[in-house]
């Protein structure tokens, strides 16, 4: 009986370690294992493997602007980095940098006028990168050697008080040349072009609508209508707001329409021509996280990540450099966009504001 009795625990105690055997945890190409649980797998792995990790290192920005707060903090979550910022106009980064010798205040340079990121290009200051993507981006937005790209566009139009004109007998202008009229003789402002990347912008813009001979002639007229030029670059629309100005020379984005639509005022985008200005993001040489600047390049251009810049930005979905990333419906017409040179948007702008400046007589 005892000899029965051990002999039936011994086959039970066998059947319990084959079963806890054979329970193996299948690998991804387990023909026991659906495609789909497959596919699932080998995606885990493949994510893990490439998610990028800088051990908490900090990347510092000069910008524009802190409203890209989230974009960022998004790219820091994802890669374990800390994001600094620093903010400072275009003119006073070249500046800075040259005055410390070329040592860079920063890794990556985010926002601007261009003609500051192809000077910088031409002193050397940035660093070379071909980004992820890259092929699905414009090649006008894209710097040939690969040492800037744009983030999206600024556009230029007029932020109008047409309640302002009507009392004044006068007609709510739709073109660039209605500004020069005589009529809207002191009722204008734009800022300082050597200053505002949007209003250099658009005097590029004008002359490579109209040609030189013609777009300075034009600029003469529309100088005689402006009685001082702003030295911020937001002037034009807060002295439009406040009643100073019938017209100012602004960018045209969502927060221009939402200013506009709070003070009863309109934004037009001018019939004849409407300029541009690529944005640009760039990464300084020498910097201690330059590698970080490359990655957040990267994630930057991603469509999810485009789709909140259009959001942050407030822009068109014409303003965007990525094709088929939509932003706000702001009745951007596209084919109105001016036919500019943007070779020559940098090694033209010495010769520009210098001739500007004595056009304007220092207004």
């Amino acid at each position: 009986m005892k000899k029965r009795l051990l002999l039936i625990m011994l086959l039970v105690f066998s059947m319990i370690i084959y079963a806890g055997c054979s329970k193996e945890t299948p690998d991804v190409t387990d023909p026991g294992v659906t495609d789909e649980q497959n596919n699932d797998i080998g995606n885990e792995v493949e994510e893990t493997e490439d998610r990028l990790d800088f051990g908490g290192r900090t990347m510092n920005v000069v910008t524009t602007s802190e409203k890209y707060v989230e974009l960022f903090d998004a790219f820091g979550k994802e890669v374990n980095a800390k994001v600094e910022f620093l903010s400072m106009s275009s003119g006073e980064v070249i500046a800075r940098i040259e005055a410390e010798g070329g040592k860079p205040m920063a890794d990556l340079w985010f926002g601007g006028g261009l003609d500051a990121f192809m000077a910088a290009k031409d002193s050397g200051l940035l660093e070379q990168y071909v980004p992820k993507e890259v092929d699905k981006i414009d090649s006008r937005f894209v710097d040939s050697d690969n040492y800037w790209i744009a983030k999206g566009l600024t556009v230029v139009g007029f932020l109008v008080n047409e309640e302002y004109l009507q009392e004044k007998g006068l007609e709510t202008p739709t073109k660039w040349t209605d500004l020069a009229d005589p009529k809207y003789k002191g009722e204008i402002i734009m800022s300082n072009p050597a200053i505002s990347g949007t209003n250099y912008g658009a005097v590029k813009g004008i002359l490579d609508m109209m040609g030189e001979e013609e777009g300075w002639k034009y600029l003469e007229k529309l100088n005689e209508n402006i009685p001082f030029y702003g030295k911020r670059g937001k002037d034009p629309e807060e002295k439009t707001v406040a009643g100073e100005f019938a017209i100012g020379i602004v960018p045209a984005d969502k927060a221009s329409f939402d200013v506009a639509e709070k003070n009863n005022l309109r934004v037009i985008y001018p019939e004849d021509g409407i300029p541009w200005v690529p944005e640009g993001v760039a990464i300084f040489k020498g910097g201690d996280g330059v590698d970080i600047a490359k990655a957040f390049i990267d994630f930057m251009l991603r469509d999810e990540n485009q789709k909140l810049l259009a959001e942050l930005d407030g822009k068109d979905s014409a303003q965007m450099i990525k094709e088929g990333i939509e932003g706000y419906d702001l009745g951007l017409p596209k084919d109105k966009l001016i036919e500019q040179d943007i070779s020559t948007f940098g090694s033209m702008r010495e010769n520009i504001l210098t001739k500007w400046e004595e056009l304007t007589k220092g207004k």
